[in-house]
């Protein structure tokens, strides 16, 4: 099912319109995001491109410990 969300999502990106889309799945996402926001508390911690979150010691650390970001 989640492959099929993310397939119908890659489809309305194509078309060139913009997606809002929360998620916990921080790997996933920035693999087929352009750009994320980071939430801490309810609050932005981090926000850019995907490629700049993926190198933010803060983000490694979090979410995907010794690995890196796999976009």
């Amino acid at each position: 099912m989640i492959d099929e969300l993310f397939k119908a999502l890659r489809e309305i990106k194509k078309r060139g319109i913009t997606i809002l889309f929360v998620e916990q799945n921080v790997r996933r996402t920035l693999q087929e995001a352009d750009r994320a926001y980071i939430l801490e508390t309810g609050r932005v911690a981090l926000s850019g491109t995907t490629a700049q979150l993926c190198e933010e010691d803060q983000v490694k650390k979090a979410y995907f410990g010794t690995e890196v970001c796999g976009i």
